[in-house]
């Protein structure tokens, strides 16, 4: 008889404390997971998933304009936003259960609350104690919004799914993902739209091209884009809009203000530091290749660990050490060549090395790239471009990076991340006869590098 109650207490039950839970249990492990909030994480609540809908959604405008020059006549479309927010609210109740089913179905016990470390081995939740020879944390990360006067009168992501009236006026301020995804979002549901970035050009550590490419798209579609632009406070008018002044003085009134700055790992108040488990300056929890903190029975995966902040890789970390465990072999995890997608309009792919990294690790580079006017448009008229991009190690002739802008990028670069997880080179990629006609024949039909 085990002197614990459990073999592993998980705390947090997002994509990866879930997938770790599951397969702990698959494996003849008694688990227990805590969550407090929702079952499914950030991805399944306020992040991918609804995100996702939010970007299909804010696409069926263009759509319907489009549609007249193949034909389709009648009069033009409303945009109810109740209808996307609740729909969209029912879908992620939907996945709720579901994963809720998924745990108590592979005998996982799951218990709601906060939980916090007490112990090396005791974990509290509410006014109970439990015991657990390991402890998993993976409680992602946290939406943060910088202190300044009016900071309170800002949403995060946390809260933009669920607003109770649409706003007509929306200033988004970052220039990650989630910023820039949600001003293409607010600009195709018809918002006036504004991005605000502290830099000269958003999505920094993106190839160069991807990201002047990406502005100058996002500016055909009515985003008004404000570089080197910072807000220094939020004023609330007597009819409920924002007032927001910036660092030269200007003032921009809208109705809504999203901050997608960042996110912080969400560690604090679980007791961590008490327990003389190691955090880094940001507050993430440092562990060893196989996850595992300074404290021997407490280990992380996931956002809280400061990796990719992507769910399939803290996926592929849950899978990775519940393999450590069943096996005693060091968790392999290979965070070369993860495919990512932006879902800004039109979508971002890529995988591998941008331009930059390549030249700066001192690859010698042949570089090529197709700019071209989608089939569709060419009847439709509407003057959106795609661009495709692949960086070559000239001397092995090895494709070390791929990059797309454009419609389903993410759909196609996550085929030719196989490719390159398999070694491909560029030759090989010209050997592969394209589907005609398609965006993605493209990538097996540039022969002449544009640079070398």
């Amino acid at each position: 008889m085990s002197e614990y109650d459990f073999d592993l207490f998980v705390i947090g039950a997002g994509s990866g404390g879930v997938r770790a839970s599951r397969m702990a249990a698959a494996s003849g492990m008694r688990v227990a997971v805590a969550e407090d909030r929702y079952m499914g994480g950030t991805c399944v609540n306020v992040g991918c998933v609804p995100k996702k809908l939010f970007v299909y959604g804010s696409g069926y405008s263009e759509s319907f304009e489009d549609a007249r020059a193949y034909g389709w006549e009648g009069q033009g479309a409303h945009f109810n936003w109740a209808t996307l927010r609740d729909n969209t609210a029912k879908e992620v109740a939907r996945l709720n259960d579901i994963y809720r089913n998924l745990l108590s179905n592979s005998g996982v016990t799951v218990i709601g609350g906060r939980a916090t470390l007490i112990g090396r081995h005791e974990v509290r939740v509410g006014e109970d104690t439990y015991t657990a020879e390991k402890i998993l944390v993976a409680t992602g990360g946290w939406p943060t919004v910088p202190d300044f006067p009016g900071s309170e009168f800002a949403i995060t992501s946390n809260e933009v799914f669920s607003l109770e009236v649409f706003p007509q006026r929306i200033l988004v301020v970052g220039g990650g993902y989630i910023a820039v995804e949600f001003a293409g979002v607010f600009a195709g549901l018809g918002a006036e739209t504004h991005l605000s970035y502290r830099r000269d050009l958003f999505l920094r550590g993106f190839d160069k091209d991807v990201r002047t490419f990406t502005r100058d798209e996002m500016g055909k579609k009515g985003v008004q884009l404000r570089f080197n632009h910072q807000v220094t406070a939020i004023e609330k008018q007597d009819d409920g809009s924002l007032l927001v002044r910036d660092d030269t003085g200007d003032i921009l009134v809208v109705d809504a203000v999203l901050f997608a700055t960042g996110r912080n790992p969400n560690t604090k108040g679980l007791g961590l530091e008490k327990l003389g488990v190691v955090l880094h300056k940001d507050g993430t929890i440092g562990v060893d290749d196989n996850f595992r903190s300074s404290v021997t029975s407490i280990y992380a995966l996931g956002d809280v660990t400061g990796g990719p902040e992507l769910t399939p890789v803290a996926l592929a970390e849950a899978m990775a050490l519940v393999k450590h465990w069943q096996t005693g072999k060091t968790a392999e995890i290979d965070y070369n060549n993860i495919p990512t997608a932006v879902f800004c309009q039109p979508n971002i792919g890529t995988v591998g090395l941008t331009e930059e990294e390549a030249r700066q690790a001192g690859i010698t580079v042949e570089i090529y790239k197709s700019d071209f006017r989608a089939m569709r448009h060419t009847v439709s008229g509407r003057d959106e471009r795609t661009l495709m991009k692949l960086v070559v190690d000239k001397s092995s002739d090895k494709v070390v990076g791929a990059h797309m802008v454009g419609p389903d990028a993410g759909e196609i670069i996550q085929g030719i991340a196989i490719a390159m997880k398999a070694g491909a080179t560029k030759t090989v990629f010209d050997q592969t006869i394209g589907i005609h006609p398609t965006a993605a024949e493209e990538f097996v039909t540039m022969r002449t590098p544009v640079t070398q």
